[in-house]
């Protein structure tokens, strides 16, 4: 089950990415992508170690950015793959069909180009501009994501991810999309998780 809230950790170190972990599952987060950057393999592979223990014991998924492979040391619940990271059916045949794999698209064909090769959801953004990503690709605003949704036509399910605030929600989900991964507002305010998911609950809901 892919989850409509997503946390992407932030950290100028690792034990920041931990600390924020931590809170998060405290606040009741119900999904984590550790995204720990500029570092070698050995210290992302320990920082993934202490999350996994932190994530089974509030019973919280655990996606690992980008290295696949630590995904499957660490038994995390699954990898989300950035554009430029290994290809999602070389990580398939690596993890298996137990594993989650997320993959990031900017445009339709990206989407596409996922799609054949089935990930399990897609990180599809930026919904506006943010800090969190550098070299960041065109942002899609709400018309961006309307018209890529209604040219793909998939059940695969897409997360708008990219600078989203709580004011963005309702009008991001009316376009379609599945849900949302957020980073820098939640790391900067844990107690709005809650809110999110209360948004997050009472669109569908209204459906």
């Amino acid at each position: 089950m892919i989850d409509t809230l997503q946390y992407i950790t932030q950290g100028n170190s690792p034990q920041d990415h931990i600390d924020n972990l931590f809170k998060a599952c405290n606040y009741g987060i119900k999904w984590v992508q550790l995204r720990v950057k500029n570092t070698d393999d050995a210290t992302v592979l320990n920082t993934a170690i202490k999350a996994r223990e932190i994530t089974n014991e509030y019973g919280v998924k655990l996606i690992i950015n980008d290295h696949y492979k630590i995904a499957k040391e660490v038994q995390a619940d699954g990898v989300h793959l950035g554009k430029t990271d290994a290809c999602p059916l070389l990580a398939r045949e690596y993890l298996g069909n137990d594993f989650i794999i997320g993959g990031t698209a900017n445009t339709l064909e990206d989407c596409r180009v996922l799609l054949e090769k089935k990930v399990d959801y897609i990180g599809l953004g930026p919904y506006q501009f943010t800090e969190t990503k550098k070299n960041l690709s065109p942002v899609l605003g709400v018309k961006g994501y309307r018209d890529i949704l209604k040219e793909l036509k998939t059940k695969t399910p897409i997360i708008a991810i990219g600078g989203i605030a709580l004011n963005d929600v309702a009008a991001i989900l009316k376009t379609g999309v599945y849900g949302i991964a957020v980073s820098g507002v939640i790391t900067s305010n844990m107690s709005s998780i809650k809110e999110f998911q209360d948004i997050l609950k009472a669109t569908y809901l209204s459906e």
